[in-house]
C-alpha cells in the first residue's frame, strides 16, 4: 500500500491512527494501518491490496458520526482491519448549470454549500453536520436526514462504486451517467482529472439524484409508518444507505435553490398537543410545506446553553470555514493528550463568554417547557401568522416573530445542543458513567410524542435532552447515564418502550454499532457485501468471512 499512497499516507503507529481509530462519540478499537489515499486511482490500488490480501476495511471520511459506523469496535477483525480515511479526496464537480453537483469520497457539506452560493443554490442539509466536516458520501451513504423538511433522507440513484463479490474478486460500477471509460482506472483517472465535458453527461431523467417522493410522503400524517428512518427499504439503493459497504468513489446529487426571503418564528408552549396541532394542520392543510421546524425542549435548551456556548461563540464569529480545521486541531489534541481534555479546557474557558442568547429567548425559557423554531417561505407567512395565532394566543403558549438576528440565533442554539451532552460528560466523568444517544422516528399519525420514562429508568439518568425534526417527527435523545449504571441495559429497556410505540430507530444516523440492523436492512447489507469484508460487524451482524461467525449482542 505504500507504492499506493506513500509512506507519508500509510499510517501505522498507534499514536499516528489513534484519531482515525476512535469515534467522536464512541467506538474504538486495533487497526493494522490507516491509508490516506490522494487520489481516486490510489483509493482503487489501495482497496485491490486490501481485497487481494483479505483485510477486513472500514471507510472513514471526517469521523464525525455518533454510533462508531466509520471507526473499529474491538481487535477481532478478519485478517485484522485496514481503515481507509478519503479526507484528501475532497474535490467536487457543479455540473449542469448548478442543478447537481458531482461530489467524491471525502467532500464535506461545508465546502459543497460555499460551491454552491455562487449558483443561489444549496445541498441536501445546511444545517448542523456541515459545521463539523461531515462528508456528502457519508451522508448519502448513512440515508442522513436534516433540518429541512421537503428533503427526506440524502439519496441518489447515480453513484461510481466498488463492490467485493462472493469469490473475493473486486468490480467497479459506473452508475454516475457520465462517460468515462471502460477501464476502473481509466474511468477513476478520468474523474481525478475532471477530463469529462457536459456533452458526457447523460441527463439520467429516470434516475433519481434525490428522494423526489419525501414532500408527498411526510404529508401522510395518517400513517403507521415513520417518515424516515436508517433501514427504511425505500432508500436503500446500492450505495444510498450502504454504510460502508461498498467502496463509493463518487455520488451525483441534485442541488435546490436557495430561498432567499423567509420568516422565522420562536414558539413556546407548556401544551404539546398545542405544537401537534401546529405540525398536523400545516402538513395536511398547507399548499406550500415549512422549510424547517426544530424542537428542543427545557432541559435540551439549558444544557445546550452552558455547554455549547463556546461552539455557539466559535461559529458565529469564525464562521464556519474554519471550523473543520479546529475541529480537527481538536481530535489530534486529545489523540496526543487523552480523550475529553480539550473539551474541559473549553468548557473552563467558556465561562468568559458573554450571554449569547436573545433576550426574547431567555423570557420564553423561564415561561414555556417545549420549543419549537418554525422557518417558512414568503408566501406562507400570513397563513402561519393566523394559525400561530389561533393556537399560541398567549395563555397555553405564547410565539413572536424572529429577526434575522435572533432566527439565526436560535438555530444556531438547536445546532450546538447535539454536541452538549458530549461535553457533559467530559466535564464531570465522576458523575456520569456513559451517553446513550438515540435517533428515534415516530409514526407520522403518531399524537403522543413526548416520552415518559418510566421511574426505574429515569432513576438512573443525570438528565435527558430532547430536540429533533419536528414536522418529521424524528427526535435525537440524549441520555446522560448515571455513574455505575450500565449504559447498554439502559438502552437496550428503551428500546423495548421504542418498539411498544411502533418506532423505528435509528432515524438518520447510521446502525454502527450501537444498534441491531433490522431484517430489511441486514438483508441489504448482504447483497452488497457477500463476501463480508467491509465493515464486517455493523449492525450487531456476523463479523466472520462470508457472513459467518457469531452475532454481537442481542437486546
Amino acid at each position: 500500500m505504500s507504492k499506493a499512497v506513500g509512506k507519508r499516507h500509510l499510517l501505522t503507529a498507534p499514536r499516528a491512527t489513534a484519531r482515525f481509530r476512535k469515534g467522536y462519540r464512541t467506538g474504538e478499537g486495533a487497526a493494522i494501518a490507516v491509508v490516506r489515499p490522494g487520489s481516486l486511482v490510489e483509493l482503487w490500488r489501495t482497496v485491490e491490496a486490501c481485497v487481494a490480501a483479505d483485510v477486513s476495511i472500514i471507510m472513514q471520511a471526517s469521523n464525525t458520526g455518533l454510533t462508531g459506523g466509520s471507526t473499529p469496535d474491538g481487535d477481532d477483525y478478519p485478517g485484522g482491519l485496514v481503515i481507509i480515511s478519503t479526507t484528501r479526496l475532497s474535490a467536487l464537480k457543479v455540473i449542469r448549470r448548478g442543478e447537481q453537483v458531482l461530489c467524491l469520497p471525502g467532500t464535506t457539506l461545508h465546502r459543497l454549500e460555499q460551491a454552491l452560493r455562487p449558483y443561489g443554490r444549496e445541498p441536501h442539509s445546511v444545517i448542523g453536520s456541515s459545521c463539523l466536516g461531515a462528508s456528502v458520501v457519508g451522508g448519502v451513504c448513512n440515508n442522513s436526514g436534516g433540518s429541512l423538511i421537503r428533503r427526506g433522507p440524502a439519496y441518489t440513484q447515480l453513484a461510481l462504486y466498488a463492490q467485493v463479490l462472493g469469490d473475493g474478486s473486486l468490480r467497479l460500477f459506473n452508475h454516475l451517467g457520465i462517460d468515462l471509460g471502460d477501464d476502473p482506472e481509466t474511468i477513476l483517472s478520468r474523474l481525478d482529472r475532471e477530463q469529462y465535458t457536459e456533452a458526457d453527461i447523460d441527463p439520467a431523467s429516470d434516475k433519481w439524484a434525490h428522494d423526489h417522493a419525501y414532500a408527498e410522503h411526510v404529508r401522510d400524517i395518517e400513517s403507521e409508518v415513520p417518515a424516515r428512518f436508517n433501514a427504511d427499504p425505500r432508500c436503500l439503493f446500492e450505495a444510498a444507505g450502504s454504510a460502508g459497504k461498498l467502496i463509493v468513489f463518487a455520488v451525483r446529487l441534485d442541488t435546490f435553490p436557495r430561498e432567499e426571503q423567509t420568516s422565522t418564528f420562536y414558539i413556546g408552549t407548556g401544551e404539546p398537543d398545542r405544537l401537534t396541532e401546529l405540525r398536523r394542520t400545516m402538513l395536511r392543510d398547507f399548499d406550500t410545506l415549512p422549510i424547517a421546524g426544530e424542537y428542543m425542549h427545557a432541559v435540551a435548551f439549558d444544557i445546550a446553553d452552558r455547554y455549547g456556548r463556546d461552539m455557539f461563540f466559535a461559529i458565529e464569529r469564525l464562521g464556519t470555514d474554519r471550523l473543520p480545521a479546529l475541529f480537527a486541531a481538536k481530535s489530534r489534541f486529545d489523540g496526543i493528550l487523552g480523550s475529553g481534555l480539550s473539551d474541559r479546557v473549553m468548557q473552563w474557558s467558556s465561562r468568559f463568554i458573554p450571554d449569547h442568547l436573545p433576550a426574547r429567548m431567555r423570557a420564553f425559557r423561564q415561561r414555556f417547557e417545549h420549543h419549537l423554531i418554525l422557518k417558512v417561505p414568503r408566501d406562507q407567512v400570513d397563513a402561519a401568522r393566523v394559525l400561530l395565532a389561533e393556537l399560541f394566543p398567549g395563555a397555553g403558549g405564547d410565539h413572536f416573530e424572529c429577526t434575522p438576528q435572533e432566527a439565526a440565533k436560535a438555530f444556531l442554539h438547536r445546532f450546538v445542543a447535539a454536541g452538549a451532552a458530549v461535553r457533559y460528560r467530559a466535564v464531570h466523568r465522576k458523575e456520569v458513567e456513559d451517553i446513550v444517544a438515540l435517533d428515534v422516528a415516530l409514526p407520522r399519525n403518531n399524537r403522543q410524542w413526548v416520552e415518559q420514562l418510566p421511574p426505574e429508568l429515569a432513576a438512573r439518568t443525570v438528565h435527558a435532552l430532547y430536540y429533533g425534526h419536528f414536522f418529521c417527527q424524528v427526535f435525537h435523545q440524549d441520555y446522560i447515564v448515571k455513574k455505575g449504571a450500565d449504559p447498554l441495559a439502559f438502552e437496550h429497556a428503551l428500546w423495548s418502550l421504542l418498539d411498544a410505540r411502533g418506532a423505528q430507530y435509528p432515524a438518520e444516523h447510521n446502525v454502527g454499532h450501537l444498534y441491531v440492523a433490522k431484517p430489511d436492512l441486514a438483508d441489504f447489507y448482504r447483497q452488497i457485501d457477500p463476501r463480508n469484508q467491509l465493515n464486517p460487524g455493523i449492525g450487531h451482524t456476523p463479523r466472520g468471512r462470508d457472513w459467518t461467525g457469531p452475532h454481537g449482542e442481542q437486546p
